[in-house]
């Protein structure tokens, strides 16, 4: 949701003409916010649609204006269907995604917009005395690999009952009884009266077979596979909440694939609510990494192409697991380097293990263009194997950007138009600066850390700050807006604490 101080339009508002086309609005964030509320798909991609007349792939749309708000003022209108966020497009994503973009382009917000007729609009977000009528659409379909594959025995109160296990791309979300499905079925029923479900298997007053048992899950399968077709279903909170909050509680642990430096995928068993801490130090006993090592490592999910963020100690991986479990990829989860200090590297030079995981993450910085290889790529090709990684990484530390961690593109307020790219390394800061889509331009901006005084964050807006100071010139603030200022920071933190291991020699 976009600042709001309201959720819903202006009682007597003037019908104005439907503007035709796309149109480009700039809004300035005021004391109530930018006044507008944004509703849509909660996961990505979807069916194209007509939109007066132009196909469009499923678009968050303005679900209410705030009455005399910097949206309505700048000609924001409710059902305006948002094509870009600050330049960068929108089609197909998410409502966080879109939310996050809205946030971290900080006091100013440009959006490119189309408008709907107000017929439309109001079928969107219907006014509350309207209640009588509420279009659903039931033919927005997609397929979902969601699937029961076997089921298994508890025991409750001296009752033994059978519960069916529920995967979506061979993930496990949850594991339900027959009666919490028979639950479902009826809320659905209720929630969505237009839709003409599928039959749930049958009940039985006596104990089932184990035949009897595989042919209710085979039914409960086909039944999930088709509801869940139907995107406004799947995504709808009764659904989400019997995916996700297993009645079992934290008992039953559950299986979590963890991604390796080394591209090995490695499953781990860890109950629902064991936190990022707990989960990593399963790893470590799984791959038999010693404590020291450890410390050079973690845990991190893989959140955008090419750019994986740290978790913190108490977050919970299983929840990150569920939540991504449309992606094609096998896991969100993986291990990562956290380490600057290439003095505190070499010290880890004797132990194969993290050698070999510190090797991929080179090649993999090189891959990605991190690590600015130039007429040595061919070189370092050739010795792209891991029984010579030791000359690879020799190579590869002689070469500008190796050990520095590469934000996404992002907002900055010192730069009025365009983004920066943000690279942390041990001996600088460096902000590159590019177009809103990521293209680089000519122009960096570098900081030696000595001259960075302080830094801090602002959960609320998702800005990272920091100040510095060059000769005798006044401090300066500069504002980042990324939705990773958390893991901005602890890089910062992270740097602050390496570059005190070189000066006390630790």
């Amino acid at each position: 949701m976009a600042d709001s101080g309201s959720d819903s339009s202006p009682p007597n508002e003037i019908i104005k003409p439907v503007p035709s086309g796309p149109r480009v609005v700039t809004i300035y964030k005021t004391e109530t916010g930018f006044g507008f509320n944004v509703r849509g798909q909660v996961s990505e991609g979807g069916q194209l649609k007509s939109i007066n007349g132009e196909l469009y792939a499923p678009l968050q749309h303005v679900s209410a204006v705030l009455d005399g708000g910097a949206a309505e003022k700048a000609g924001i209108r409710k059902g305006d269907r948002i094509l870009e966020v600050n330049g960068v497009s929108v089609e197909g994503a998410t409502h966080k995604q879109v939310v996050d973009l809205i946030k971290s382009g900080g006091d100013e917000l440009t959006l490119t917009v189309i408008s709907v007729t107000p017929q439309e609009a109001e079928r969107l977000e219907p006014s509350d005395d309207q209640s009588s009528y509420n279009y659903i659409d039931y033919t927005d379909k997609r397929s979902l690999p969601i699937s029961v594959p076997d089921y298994h025995y508890l025991e409750k109160s001296g009752e033994r009952f059978a519960v069916f296990n529920i995967y979506m791309a061979g993930r496990h979300l949850c594991s339900r009884r027959y009666r919490e499905f028979s639950i479902l079925h009826m809320n659905l029923k209720k929630e969505f009266v237009g839709y003409n479900f599928p039959k749930l298997p049958g009940k039985w007053p006596f104990q089932l077979s184990e035949q009897q048992l595989d042919s209710r899950r085979r039914g409960l399968e086909q039944y999930l596979e088709k509801v869940c077709a139907v995107r406004v279903i799947a995504e709808s909170e009764i659904m989400q909440e019997f995916l996700t909050d297993d009645q079992q509680g934290n008992v039953s642990p559950v299986d979590l694939k963890i991604l390796l430096p080394d591209r090995e995928i490695i499953t781990i068993t860890a109950r629902k609510n064991s936190n990022a801490e707990q989960v990593y130090a399963a790893v470590l006993e799984k791959i038999h990494m010693t404590k020291n090592t450890s410390l050079y490592f973690y845990l991190f999910e893989i959140v955008e192409y090419n750019f994986e963020r740290k978790l913190l100690p108490q977050e919970l991986p299983h929840h990150l697991y569920i939540q991504n479990y449309s992606t094609a990829s096998a896991t969100c989860l993986c291990i990562r380097k956290f380490l600057f200090s290439l003095n505190a590297e070499l010290s880890l030079s004797n132990d194969d293990q993290a050698m070999r995981f510190i090797f991929w993450s080179a090649v993999d910085a090189v891959d990605r263009g991190h690590i600015r290889a130039d007429d040595r790529l061919y070189q370092l090709k050739a010795l792209q194997d891991s029984s010579r990684k030791s000359e690879y990484l020799t190579l590869a530390r002689e070469l500008p950007g190796y050990g520095e961690v590469v934000f996404p593109h992002c907002s900055c307020d010192s730069r009025k138009e365009g983004h920066v790219i943000v690279c942390v390394g041990i001996n600088t800061l460096k902000l590159l600066a590019c177009h809103s889509d990521g293209t680089l331009e000519n122009q960096v901006v570098e900081f030696v850390w000595p001259s960075i005084k302080q830094w801090q964050i602002d959960k609320e807006g998702m800005v990272f700050c920091f100040q510095y100071q060059r000769g005798n010139n006044n401090p300066r603030w500069v504002k980042i807006y990324t939705p990773y200022y958390t893991y901005l920071c602890e890089c910062f933190e992270r740097i602050n604490e390496e570059r005190k291991w070189s000066d006390t020699g630790e």
